[in-house]
């Protein structure tokens, strides 16, 4: 089976849009409130000591991916069991993010087209970016970068020349004291964007130049908090917290609000990329990480599998949830228990020490 590779620079791309992804389609922290964007920074710097650990788990055994890793601590069998967990985790949460996506174009802009329509074109879309390979992925995210950074940018400049923007409605600063932030951080964003980088345990393996990939991961990790922190201060500052707490797509809201000179006005095409670029970059990694599992469980190659999960994952991303109140109050109550929790970080740490305790054996 042919090994892909992508480089440092479109590994930055990935981690950048990925961690963006759907947390800027349906808004992150909110429970924190006016302080929601100190939280995104704490998460960040959490983010970061996660990113680390995972790369150090795969510094153990260079050139392995998560699967392959399991079936050197664990064997064959047991790795067999342990990796079809991990294939239906990424599987189902790559549905969730198609599904983030098709609740933002059926409700917000495209109403009367079924939703339906955006699962399966979508679908169809992720599983042809994968089929060419994670480095034709890698390659897109890379391209595109630049013009997402851009747009965000111009956001940015017409809220504030739009005289939206209400700079009193970030303070007061720690008003609830710090323990909305500790716990907003601790027991959300923790889980959900920065605790999803586990799926990175499986592309890592596939870069060129493995010397400074922790180095460009923490440099993804800190870009992508800064931009979300921007895009959190701005929606505080133009659209207020309660609007926020109110709203399924805030920075949609937002952006909605941008009216210069009656000329420029109604600038969602903006929004749109962004977070079409995001959820599409997150939807395919999920997707190729659980293709890539199959691929270890049955030893053929994960194009195989292409067609078949792609048609699963269209059609559970509209049978995982009734509507979209069902499925925030799932991913945000439910999800983080019963999946995140166990899969990104107690396994992984369970695996980091029988690998420790396996190589110190064998060396001995």
């Amino acid at each position: 089976m042919t090994k892909e590779n992508i480089s440092l620079n479109q590994l930055l791309a990935l981690i950048v849009n990925f961690l963006l992804g759907s947390s800027i389609v349906i808004g992150i922290a909110n429970d924190a409130k006016n302080d929601a964007w100190i939280s995104i920074l704490l998460g960040g710097l959490i983010g970061s000591g996660i990113i680390w650990f995972y790369i150090q788990l795969l510094k153990r055994l260079p050139g392995k991916n998560i699967f392959e890793i399991m079936e050197f601590c664990l064997g064959r069998k047991i790795s067999i069991i342990l990796s079809f967990i991990y294939v239906v985790y990424f599987i189902y949460i790559s549905c969730r993010v198609l599904r983030d996506f098709e609740e933002l174009m059926s409700s917000a802009l495209m109403p009367n087209t079924p939703t339906e329509v955006f699962a399966i074109t979508f679908s169809l879309v992720m599983g042809f970016i994968v089929y060419l390979g994670i480095e034709i992925l890698a390659r897109t995210s890379e391209v595109f970068t630049p013009y997402l950074l851009g747009f965000i940018f111009l956001l940015v400049i017409f809220l504030f020349a739009s005289g939206t923007i209400h700079l009193e409605q970030i303070r007061p600063f720690l008003g609830g004291g710090i323990m909305p932030i500790l716990k907003t951080s601790f027991t959300q964003l923790i889980f959900f964007p920065f605790g999803e980088l586990v799926v990175f345990t499986v592309i890592l393996s596939n870069l060129t130049n493995t010397n400074h990939r922790l180095r460009i991961s923490l440099i993804g990790v800190a870009t992508a908090t800064f931009l979300m922190t921007v895009s959190k201060i701005m929606q505080i500052i133009s659209i207020d917290v309660d609007a926020i707490q109110r709203s399924n797509f805030p920075l949609l809201s937002a952006a909605r609000n941008i009216s210069i000179a009656n000329f420029i006005e109604r600038v969602d095409a903006l929004v749109v990329f962004i977070i079409l670029l995001g959820v599409l970059v997150k939807g395919s990694v999920y997707l190729f990480a659980g293709l890539k599992g199959l691929e270890h469980i049955c030893h053929l190659p994960y194009r195989y599998f292409v067609l078949p999960v792609c048609m699963l994952i269209s059609a559970f991303s509209i049978w995982v949830s009734i509507d979209f109140a069902d499925h925030i109050k799932e991913g945000l109550q439910m999800v983080p228990i019963y999946l995140h929790l166990p899969l990104q970080f107690c396994f992984p740490i369970l695996l980091f020490l029988v690998l420790l305790w396996k190589q110190r054996k064998t060396s001995s």
